[in-house]
């Protein structure tokens, strides 16, 4: 092996890495942009409960901080409370991607600090 072509494999692995690292800050970046337009949230789910004496309701369950938690919906609140309850799946959604992100990143950097980084 000559040592331009182990200079330029050492190379092209760097630039691959830092190239890498910058998606993933873009990526970071979009994620976050994203959690700011999520919108009212709640979690929880909504469901059609039959009272004893006939007739429905709905009733929003949740837990908060470890306690389990119902509570009365009015009909014309559903719309709103089912579109909270989705914005805070998206929410849950959207910090377990910045959460994977920032460990594929950290990974990078910590190769690239132990010169591993044509490992990755």
């Amino acid at each position: 092996m000559s040592v331009y072509w182990l200079l330029t494999c050492h190379m092209y692995h760097y630039y691959d890495t830092i190239m890498k690292q910058q998606e993933i800050l873009a990526e970071i970046d979009a994620v976050k942009q994203a959690i700011s337009r999520v919108g009212h949230m709640h979690p929880g789910s909504l469901s059609v409960q039959t009272r004893a004496a006939g007739g429905e309701y709905y009733q929003l369950s949740y837990s908060f901080q470890g306690k389990g938690h119902t509570l009365y919906v009015r009909p014309d609140d559903v719309p709103e409370t089912q579109a909270a309850i989705e914005n805070y799946g998206r929410f849950r959604s959207l910090c377990r991607r910045w959460i994977e992100l920032e460990v594929e990143l950290a990974r990078y950097r910590r190769a690239e600090a132990s010169g591993k980084a044509h490992k990755l």
